[in-house]
């Protein structure tokens, strides 16, 4: 149900960004202002009633009451509780209730007390233990009690209807909430007034749900209760979750024409226009509201800073920390880290060191992680590194000095800065006492503090590996092991990955040896790095043979790798090999997919051996593949390359009655088989089908088109079979679908020889000349070679050496 049912539909907050005044009220059932002012507090009832004042023996009696309850075991046979039955009034039972901690307790003392004769809960002994249930996020209990609210036939005022609707929305209980409004009602226990409405919309909103809540809005206007702050603040809200825009801004115009926009009300629509990227639109609104003397809390502030760092948009969240400054809220360390973060990603240093200054002068004291971004940022600036380093230096201990270490090796392989990063980490490990980088002094003496460890190791050998200096990274490797630190799993992955994209195929296996020997087991990618590298070598044995030891360990084989193999086998017209390989991995239990077996089908057509692709490709459908139209053409190209038209068409046939759609390709490989073959009737109903004319009915919606290259073809037969009127019709069709070949393509003297036999025909030639004369085809006459005889006759011959498209499959 829309919104524009229950009000008149607003002008949108922003056009061009500009703040415009609604022009129409969305109040506008309400004939008369009965609404809150904007300056009057929300009648909301803290307590769970209001004239809840105890005289000073009731006071006594509650007292009684928990000190016996927390002193020993609930007992309902307990002498001393017996002894306090006759004293038992409603609101000793709510006072009781509120002064319990133990919601377990509670609910014994709220069942105990309903079980006595003579004794019934009313509604706010109900909310005060439906208040304790939302309080512990006990959803099952405080279920059963909105069910014995209304079972129980308790009667209410429409406050504590709103507080129990609140404490069942708190935890998430909507649906609860929404039944118990309706049950209330129906029975007529309740009367609900606005505040009702208001709490049962705040449940609603929080739940996302829009249409009850626009359902409710109309209930509300049908029944004439007030809009206040309070309904539309939940509207509000549930548009801005459901980043429904010009809903959200049309409500928060009508809020601010009627005053009713205060800081809370500011701060939903401006994290809304946060997360909906809407950054520039957030500021203006913010700098709009303040011009109103309001302004966002400080929670707001860091969610909102949060979020344009998320968004990259650096100069708003520097607008806004800059405010925070000016506002005189608190700037935390988190705070700066996300700033500083945030303008360490987007490459802005020197902001980055101006906020690092701004925390040395404030006394706040960076912590590690803001360290480390500077230093990864600055990694390849040496000498503004250097400073960094010198500052902190004498602040840290022996571990974060590790890790920071570790950091400046990562921020130098990030910046490109691979070689520095190897020679620092050498220098450290003893082995390059020479190194040039003014940051070694920093770690090179400082043995009993910088310890190398994995991770140090891990980066660097990352980085020369994305260098592709896979040589250099094999020789720190092995540097590392010697160092004492324990290669992982990764490592050995990475560089095995390494070696066999290059081919190296025995180092690959020596590492798989090592890791081994190491306990690290392999993993389905350390196989399949070395089953891509046999598959490219096109060691057939050796791939199945892996595949073997992969089954072993449960690792499947990709079958991209396994294509890759048939492919190359079959280039190099090896497709008897590559159909024996696709054997052995069906036997070890590792079937290929269909495109593997296409690639070994048209690897068998290639070496002229036809019958055994069409039995190759009837035994994978026998096995319950389905092949695609790529597959099909494939075979089909084939049939008619080898005069095969029939086979050929049966194949289309046997696709269409399995759903597949042929394509324009498919019908331009069997046109141009029966031109060949001498069958032009054949030829013209594929023709036909390919209009539409004799299309099925899976096919209705495609439309397609023959290429020059089957006009072509179409034109020779006829010329063959001396049918100029038919030759004459598909150059009009050729001119109308604009597949005229050029002059210069190869296959032009066919067009021209047919556009000459026309002209001599009586009675083709008024209208070729016509088509001259509108410049729709060349006038023949003028190009060099026009009266050679071979163009001016076609020969079956001149049709069999066509060329036709190159396209494949």
């Amino acid at each position: 149900m829309a919104l524009s049912r229950i009000i008149k539909s607003n002008q949108i907050l922003f056009k061009s960004t500009k703040l415009i005044p609604p022009n129409s009220s969305l109040l506008h059932s309400c004939k008369s202002p009965l609404f809150f002012p904007s300056n009057q507090r929300r009648p909301i009832c803290a307590k769970h009633r209001n004239d809840n004042f105890l005289s000073s023996d009731q006071i006594n009696i509650s007292n009684a009451f928990i000190s016996i309850l927390i002193k020993h075991p609930f007992s309902p046979n307990n002498p001393e509780l017996n002894n306090l039955v006759p004293l038992l009034t409603h609101k000793i039972v709510e006072s009781v209730l509120n002064k319990l901690k133990n919601w377990r307790l509670a609910q014994q003392f709220f069942t105990w007390v309903s079980s006595l004769p003579g004794y019934k809960h009313n509604i706010y002994t109900y909310n005060a233990m439906a208040s304790i249930l939302s309080r512990a996020r006990q959803n099952a209990q405080l279920k059963a009690l909105a069910l014995d609210v209304v079972d129980s036939n308790c009667s209410m005022n429409p406050g504590a209807l709103g507080f129990f609707i609140r404490c069942l929305g708190s935890v998430g209980l909507v649906d609860e909430a929404n039944n118990l409004f309706d049950q209330v009602k129906r029975i007529g226990l309740c009367v609900p007034n606005s505040y009702s409405y208001n709490c049962l919309l705040e449940a609603l909103s929080k739940s996302n749900l829009i249409d009850l809540v626009e359902t409710r809005l109309k209930e509300m206007r049908n029944l004439g209760l007030e809009f206040d702050k309070y309904t539309l603040t939940p509207v509000l809200q549930v548009y801005c979750i459901a980043g429904q825009f010009d809903k959200a801004l049309s409500v928060f115009n009508e809020m601010l024409e009627r005053g009713w926009v205060d800081e809370h009300v500011l701060s939903i629509l401006v994290v809304a226009f946060s997360k909906w990227g809407e950054v520039d639109k957030a500021i203006e609104l913010i700098d709009r509201m303040e011009e109103r003397g309001m302004r966002l809390n400080e929670k707001t502030f860091y969610v909102l800073i949060h979020g344009f760092v998320r968004e990259s948009r650096m100069d708003k969240a520097l607008c806004l920390f800059d405010k925070i400054r000016k506002l005189g809220f608190c700037r935390s360390v988190s705070l700066f880290d996300v700033m500083i973060g945030g303008l360490c990603k987007n490459n802005e240093r020197e902001k980055a060191l101006s906020l690092y200054s701004e925390m040395k002068e404030l006394g706040i004291d960076p912590d590690f992680g803001i360290l480390t971004k500077l230093i990864s940022s600055f990694s390849e600036e040496e000498e503004e590194m250097d400073r960094l380093l010198q500052q902190c230096w004498e602040y840290v201990g022996s571990q974060p000095k590790n890790l920071l270490f570790n950091s400046v090796l990562e921020g130098l392989v990030r910046n490109g800065s691979i070689d520095t990063a190897c020679n620092l980490i050498q220098s450290v490990m003893g082995n390059n006492r020479n190194g040039g980088s003014v940051l070694v002094k920093y770690f090179l003496n400082e043995k009993e503090v910088v310890t190398l460890n994995t991770n140090s190791f891990t980066s660097v050998i990352n980085g020369l590996l994305g260098a592709g200096k896979v040589d250099m990274a094999l020789s720190l490797f092995r540097e590392m092991v010697q160092f004492g630190c324990n290669p992982t799993l990764s490592h050995y992955n990475d560089l095995i990955d390494a070696l066999c994209k290059l081919n190296r195929l025995e180092e690959s296996y020596e590492l798989l040896r090592q890791m081994k020997e190491m306990g690290l087991e392999p993993t389905h990618f350390t196989h399949n790095c070395i089953f891509g590298c046999l598959c490219r070598l096109e060691d057939v044995e050796g791939a199945v043979e892996l595949v073997r030891k992969m089954r072993f360990y449960g690792h499947e084989p990709w079958i991209k790798y396994s294509t890759l193999l048939v492919k190359n086998l079959c280039k190099h017209e090896k497709a008897v090999e590559a159909c024996k390989f696709l054997t052995d991995m069906a036997q070890e239990g590792f079937l290929p997919d269909i495109i593997t077996y296409s690639a070994a089908v048209n690897g068998l057509i290639k070496i002229k051996s036809v019958d055994k692709g069409l039995e190759l490709f009837q035994e994978i459908c026998a096995r319950g593949y389905c092949p695609d139209v790529i597959s099909y053409n494939i075979l089909i190209k084939a049939l008619c390359k080898a005069k095969r038209v029939a086979e050929a068409e049966g194949l289309l046939n046997d696709m269409m009655l399995k759903g597949l759609v042929p394509s324009e390709v498919t019908y331009n490989y069997l046109i141009d088989g029966w031109c060949k073959n001498g069958e032009i009737d054949r030829a013209m109903l594929c023709l036909s089908k390919m209009f539409g004319k004799e299309r099925e009915a899976n096919m209705k919606e495609k439309e397609m088109r023959p290429d020059s290259y089957i006009y072509i073809a179409l034109i020779s037969a006829f010329l063959s079979d001396t049918n100029l009127p038919c030759v004459l019709d598909m150059l009009k069709e050729m001119v109308d679908v604009g597949n005229l070949p050029d002059p210069l393509d190869k296959n032009f003297p066919i067009i021209r020889g047919a556009i000459c036999k026309l002209l001599e025909d009586a009675g083709t030639s008024f209208s070729i000349k016509h088509l001259i004369a509108e410049g729709k085809i060349p006038d023949v006459s003028l190009l060099e070679g026009a009266e050679d005889p071979a163009t001016l006759n076609p020969t079956p011959l001149l049709i069999g050496t066509l060329i036709l498209n190159p396209n494949t499959a």
